[in-house]
């Protein structure tokens, strides 16, 4: 199944990934974040609310097609820039070609005559996200609705003279550091020389937008895209415990026990109390013996058939 949305922004052939998130077109990081979890938890095949095959096929369908694409485009901060260029290219557009645009929802003909374009604006785009994936049939409707609203601000505000969509990433790690120096702490009494070393150092890492955002893969079920985030995270910082803790906890999820070893048994070199392969190297003890007794089984079964087999062919050298 295709799945076409020729409503908004979507009729000049322009990806509206607000309106397939549901959020307004200057929200923040933490609110894209937070709408995605949401749209995840719907969708995933692990946690869909769906009664028939063919809904839970579509959710499947709607979260890597639309939702996934959308949200690493807007929590990828070069992507979201790139973005914001091209939004900025589209307002200009719509308000050149007014006249061909055929509005065809009321809210977006109310937000075209609004005395309060952003109050209104925000309370309409909420309205809409709330039945959003309510109903999975009505699903890219609703999304193509959001993007009529979308090109209706895009159009009124270009009209001013005021840009939309520029990227509202996190605060930097430099920025931040600039701001608030950070605080050292003296390690614990007998903490090891690599503990004190990760403490020493503690503060914002290079890599910590690639942590965060295999986080959210993980939570979300995508684990093949969160390996591909930590991965590139560790080429720009190979000795981050952070990293190859969540590494080796998405290893363990795959049931790739071999790497997820290598990985956890890496970061607790580099710092013993790295929470994230401390929480790893339990899955993979259970993992382990899980596997063990599953071996275990196996190898029961084959020896009672072994020893049916057996008992036969003695009968067979008895008769002879």
């Amino acid at each position: 199944m295709s799945i076409k949305i020729s409503l908004g922004l979507f009729q000049f052939d322009f990806e509206d990934h607000h309106a397939i998130l549901g959020v307004p077109l200057d929200a923040e990081f933490s609110q894209i974040r937070k709408r995605y979890m949401q749209i995840a938890r719907k969708l995933h095949p692990d946690s869909a609310n769906v009664e028939t095959p063919a809904d839970k096929k579509l959710a499947t369908q709607i979260l890597s097609k639309l939702a996934n694409p959308a949200y690493s485009k807007l929590t990828n901060e070069r992507a979201r820039a790139e973005h914001a260029v091209l939004l900025g290219m589209m307002a200009k557009r719509v308000v050149q070609q007014k006249d061909k645009v055929n509005l065809t929802t009321e809210a977006a003909q109310q937000l075209l005559k609004s005395q309060d374009l952003e109050k209104d604006y925000k309370n309409a785009v909420s309205q809409l996200s709330q039945t959003q994936f309510e109903s999975l049939q009505d699903t890219v409707k609703v999304i193509g609705e959001i993007s009529e609203l979308n090109l209706v601000y895009l159009q009124r505000k270009q009209s001013k003279g005021e840009k939309v969509g520029k990227p509202a990433a996190k605060k930097s790690a430099k920025a931040a550091t600039q701001s608030k120096p950070a605080q050292k702490t003296p390690p614990p009494e007998g903490e090891s020389a690599q503990a004190k070393a990760a403490t020493a150092t503690a503060g914002p890492s290079k890599i910590d937008a690639y942590c965060r955002r295999a986080q959210d893969f993980m939570e979300g079920g995508d684990f093949a895209k969160a390996v591909v985030e930590l991965k590139e995270g560790l080429k720009i910082e190979p000795k981050n415990s952070r990293a190859h803790g969540l590494l080796g906890k998405v290893y363990v999820k795959q049931n790739q026990l071999t790497l997820a070893s290598i990985h956890i048994n890496q970061a607790l070199k580099l710092n013993p109390q790295e929470e994230s392969a401390l929480e790893a190297k339990k899955g993979l003890q259970k993992a382990a013996q899980n596997s063990g007794k599953k071996k275990e089984n196996q190898s029961a079964i084959a020896a009672f058939f072994g020893s049916l087999f057996g008992n036969k062919d003695k009968g067979k050298k008895k008769k002879k």
